[in-house]
């Protein structure tokens, strides 16, 4: 219980001015937990870091401010937060201890900030007009379904897809976390799933201590990448003229690294652009309040009594958070139905094809590249589901985080 005369001592706590707002954003990068306090609030926190009671807090401000604050409410909603570390002096429980720290903590914003200086920036730029400019003159260049079976041995093509995919992926995700990293800001990647998707993420939670400039640098960094990458591929093709067997992985490579950014175009999936879309919607929250959203019409629909979650927001963000939510309940469900009509069936049918084919790859006299080719299929498609369930089972056993 906090007293009138309790002292707390905080954490390090990250302080900036809000985006829009008089309000300042507080947190704790480490712990991924941020809050948007009135610039009076803001100064309550301070003074109480400094070791200064309640009851002392609350008469400065008074005293300065000509203003009663609820510094006792203020200082329990701290302790709830775990920005507190102890309570006069006794120690609280800090649920920092048991997240997981920091990928590549050694890497700091000296060694990566070069990668979005003006320099980088230009040499980006030059690339990606200078493949534009070509696609115009040569669309024959431009990345076709056919690109992908540089090989008539369908599960060999699969197979080196998916290797050039996990390392595109791969340095997609660590553009991420050194763009986090230019701003001080810890990162970390990993694997989780979105619908029937197995996708790799990197937390950049703590990106919230930065300006909404720095933001975008972070969401945008991976597609800056991509973009880099097809390009590339693309003026290497034009006029290298690679032989046949390079040309072919470089545009296999082209279009599966395009793909992959169309995907990100799936916002009700939180990909990168997602975070574009919150940020230009002024909505902080924008999917949990998109799914308490559906779910109140869910349980309005069905005559239940329910609670508007949105009557809190602000007038614009309420709305934009109705317009998300109702674009997300369509695309999940587009999505949903598209897998169960086509992509398990295709999924399916692409094993049942492949273990046929191994079988008759047995008996004497058959092919063997065509016997490999069938096991290359299942090793990899294989392979990817057995991790995307692994995946999707640790997600949902995995206590709730509050970040």
């Amino acid at each position: 219980m906090i007293a009138q005369d309790s002292v707390l001592r905080l954490h390090p706590l990250a302080f900036r001015d809000g985006d829009d707002s008089d309000d300042v954003v507080i947190g704790r990068p480490e712990l991924g937990e941020f809050v948007e306090l009135p610039r009076l609030g803001a100064v309550a926190v301070r003074l109480l870091g400094d070791g200064l009671a309640v009851r002392a807090v609350e008469d400065r401000i008074a005293r300065e401010h000509g203003v009663e604050l609820d510094v006792a409410d203020l200082a329990e909603a701290l302790v709830e937060l775990s920005f507190a570390a102890s309570v006069d002096g006794t120690p609280l429980p800090d649920p920092a201890g048991e997240r997981p720290g920091s990928h590549l903590p050694w890497l700091r914003a000296e060694h990566v900030r070069w990668l979005f200086g003006r320099t980088a920036t230009a040499v980006w730029a030059v690339v990606v007009a200078a493949a534009l400019l070509t696609l115009a003159r040569r669309p024959d260049l431009i990345p076709t379904a056919s690109d992908f079976f540089w090989t008539p041995y369908v599960g060999l093509a699969i197979l080196v897809g998916t290797l050039m995919f996990s390392v595109n992926v791969s340095v997609h995700e660590l553009m991420h976390l050194a763009a986090a990293r230019s701003y001080g800001a810890p990162a970390r990647i990993g694997f989780s799933t979105r619908l029937h998707y197995l996708v790799v993420q990197t937390d950049v939670t703590a990106i919230w201590t930065v300006s909404r400039r720095g933001r975008h640098r972070v969401y945008l960094a991976g597609l800056r990448w991509d973009a880099f990458t097809v390009c590339l591929c693309t003026l290497v093709i034009a006029y290298a003229d690679p032989a046949p067997l390079p040309a072919g992985l470089l545009g296999a490579l082209a279009l599966t690294v395009l793909l992959s950014m169309i995907a990100q175009a799936q916002v009700y999936l939180r990909t990168d652009l997602y975070y574009v879309l919150m940020e230009w919607l002024r909505a902080k929250n924008l999917y949990p309040d998109g799914i308490a959203y559906v779910r109140h019409l869910w349980h309005r629909a069905r005559r239940r009594p329910t609670t508007d979650p949105l009557t809190d927001l602000p007038t614009r963000e309420r709305r934009a958070v109705r317009v998300y939510a109702v674009a997300m309940a369509i695309g999940c469900t587009a999505a949903l139905t598209s897998f169960a009509l086509f992509g398990l069936p295709i999924l399916v049918q692409a094993f049942v094809t492949a273990f046929h084919g191994l079988a008759a790859g047995l008996a004497p006299g058959a092919n063997p590249l065509r016997t490999l080719d069938s096991a290359l299929v299942i090793l990899v498609e294989g392979t990817l589901q057995v991790l995307f369930v692994i995946t999707f089972i640790r997600k949902r056993l995995k206590p709730a985080g509050r970040w």
